[in-house]
């Protein structure tokens, strides 16, 4: 059963890595601030601020990978059907990587921003795995 999900697997390998790069950067752009205290970020920093971006980056994809890791890996558990599991799961992975890279390369407060449509392909991704659990289950 394992073999035959292995590109959702690979699919969720990516969106924890895309975490964990988030990480990194979001660490390595506050602690070069000058005064940084460690885990206190400026509330007087906003979106023109690369370190401001990078945490909230970091964050929103916290605020998302519990329900597309529980998603992804309730869709295996289930059964669900192999090949649309492992697109959906790399539909949100790669949102998530163009989220990111859009949150790091524009500073806008415009609402929505290029970056939202991305936010809402993985958001609309999950539910429809959640869909493809519950499926799976009736």
């Amino acid at each position: 059963m394992l073999d035959h999900y292995s590109v959702a697997f690979f699919g969720i390998l990516t969106i924890i890595l895309t975490v964990v790069v988030q990480s990194l950067v979001a660490a390595k752009s506050k602690a070069s601030q000058p005064g940084a205290i460690p885990g206190k970020i400026d509330s007087s920093l906003s979106h023109s601020s690369f370190v401001f971006r990078s945490h909230r980056t970091f964050a929103n994809s916290l605020e998302n990978i519990t329900v597309m890791l529980g998603a992804s890996f309730l869709a295996i558990l289930v059964g669900a059907n192999v090949f649309w599991t492992g697109i959906i799961i790399w539909v949100m992975a790669i949102s998530r990587i163009i989220h990111m890279i859009l949150y790091y390369s524009i500073s806008t407060e415009k609402n929505p921003s290029p970056r939202s449509y991305f936010y809402l392909i993985a958001l609309v991704a999950n539910i429809i795995l959640l869909g493809l659990c519950g499926w799976a289950i009736a």
